[in-house]
């Protein structure tokens, strides 16, 4: 007994070391999660959507919605002469702002779509403390909607979003039903498995090492956000939102995606056989419209067209 207690307490005291060091990891990480580097528009995003909405004979606006919390979420309002009568939310990635969608909005423009792109919730010229990847945002997604609607009454709205914005307009469908279709890129199938993936990059391990090793560090993570900002992190969760939703769900998923692999678009798609899923050889993250631009022109034009109101 005496040789037992020193191995049980040495033991014991490793465990709540380890412990300790997984509570900061989890801590440091969902901080830098929520509080993501911020990109201000500059004058060149200014002048690029300007000359964009020039050559496409389109009028620009900035507008403004203040969400339930207070914060001020601004976008672009992007709308062509002459209108096909339908218009699109276009929702940006991580760390990105709107001017990050002007491609995707200038090539719908062509084709008559009315184009909004907004700056997420604590990005870009939008307010908010902190990103919270779909929990708050379904909401700001929704208040959109309802901005378009009101102000346009087009025929349909649809959404598009990359990566964070993909998660984020399939994360809405649980608070908005009213759109005609959706696309998302790249999108994360749950916040729960984008950390896990997230923690082992560093390491280059794939996401094994966050489902076991660095498990409590997620854990402990998300138990600390629900605590100090009152977030449930786990409501982020677009595979959820999607396996309930009537909406039309188009995703496109690179198989050269290291930073969110397509598993996670497979996962989504898993929980609604309704889903279609497109996933392009040698495109990196959100990168089908460089890898294959005219298919891409070609599948997203198309999946909005072929749900258009009659």
């Amino acid at each position: 007994m005496k040789r037992i207690r020193p191995i049980a307490i040495f033991c014991g005291a490793g465990l709540m070391a380890w412990l300790s060091l997984c509570a900061v990891i989890g801590v440091v990480a969902v901080e830098g999660a929520l509080h993501p580097v911020h990109l201000p528009l500059s004058i060149s995003d200014k002048q690029h959507a300007a000359t964009i909405a020039k050559e496409n004979h389109a009028v620009l606006t900035d507008v403004d919605v203040v969400a339930r919390d207070g914060a001020i979420l601004r976008a672009w309002s992007i709308r062509p002469v002459p209108w096909n009568g339908d218009a699109v939310i276009l929702l940006h990635g991580q760390s990105d702002n709107r001017s990050g969608m002007l491609g995707p909005a200038e090539m719908l423009l062509r084709h008559g779509y009315a184009t909004l792109l907004p700056d997420a919730r604590a990005h870009g010229s939008s307010g908010g403390r902190i990103a919270t990847y779909g929990v708050l945002e379904a909401e700001d997604v929704r208040l959109w909607f309802d901005w378009i609607q009101k102000s346009q009454t087009p025929r349909c709205i649809d959404g598009l979003g990359d990566s964070m914005g993909g998660a984020e307009v399939l994360g809405s469908l649980v608070a908005e039903h009213g759109f005609c279709a959706v696309i998302a890129e790249s999108s994360f199938a749950t916040f729960r498995e984008a950390a896990y993936d997230r923690l082992g990059q560093s390491f280059s391990t794939g996401p094994w090492l966050g489902r076991t090793l660095l498990r409590p560090a997620l854990v402990m993570g998300m138990a600390y956000v629900q605590f100090r900002y009152g977030v449930d992190l786990a409501q982020a969760n677009p595979a959820s939102a999607v396996a309930t939703s009537r909406v039309p769900v188009f995703l496109i998923h690179g198989l050269a995606d290291t930073n969110l692999p397509q598993r996670h678009s497979e996962n989504i798609r898993a929980r609604n056989s309704a889903v279609v899923l497109w996933e392009p050889e040698g495109a990196g993250h959100c990168g089908a419209s460089t890898v294959a631009p005219a298919e891409y022109e070609r599948r997203v034009v198309g999946w909005f067209a072929r749900h258009t109101l009659q």
